[in-house]
């Protein structure tokens, strides 16, 4: 398998957003690979969507790494509990980047680090609502991974948080709205989040 390079990342923010699913998300915590398959995604770009943080090309401390070249992961905090990875995309400097919503381990070793990291308890242990709803939000998939602020900035060109190529083209793709943003008038309409 093949890890995407800038190249896929400097693109159309919303063709990355639909052509991620399926994708395999790599995360290395202390020597250890864990590895998701990408379910959920959602696009923003701040030159004309009111739900980007950096709508209108709005730079704050939080927002820079929205501006960093494409292939940067953009990592924030939501309600001062929840963290949220986002894949940056298009060229330097033109804040837009893909948020990962959800994805499923790929094997019981993955299914396992996830588990212990969400839950504290082995995923045989898990509760069958558990282990449905293990990476169903950005969150949860932040938490499982042992993302946080700390990973912002973080290139995934690097050994450390990357994506592959598995080679999959999901036959059938949902469109919709984005969830959460109430808040971004005209751009609560954007059909902009894609799952499998």
């Amino acid at each position: 398998m093949e890890k995407l390079g800038r190249a896929f990342y400097g693109r159309d923010t919303v063709t990355v957003a639909r052509e991620l699913l399926g994708k395999h998300l790599v995360r290395v915590v202390d020597g250890t690979p864990i590895t998701l398959r990408i379910t959920e995604t959602e696009a923003y770009i701040g030159r004309l969507d009111k739900a980007c943080h950096a709508y209108n090309y709005r730079r704050t401390p939080r927002t820079e790494t929205l501006f960093a070249p494409p292939g940067t992961a953009y990592i924030y905090l939501i309600y001062g509990l929840h963290h949220c990875l986002n894949l940056v995309t298009e060229e330097e400097n033109e804040p837009a980047a893909v948020l990962l919503r959800a994805g499923v381990p790929l094997s019981p070793a993955d299914a396992e680090c996830c588990a212990q990291r969400r839950f504290g308890h082995s995923y045989e242990e898990l509760a069958p609502a558990q282990r449905k709803n293990l990476l169903n939000g950005p969150g949860k998939l932040c938490q499982a991974l042992s993302l946080t602020r700390a990973q912002d900035g973080l290139s995934l060109l690097g050994n450390e948080l990357y994506v592959l190529d598995a080679g999959e083209d999901p036959a059938h793709v949902y469109t919709g709205k984005r969830i959460g943003i109430d808040y971004a008038q005209e751009a609560i309409d954007f059909p902009w989040r894609f799952w499998l």
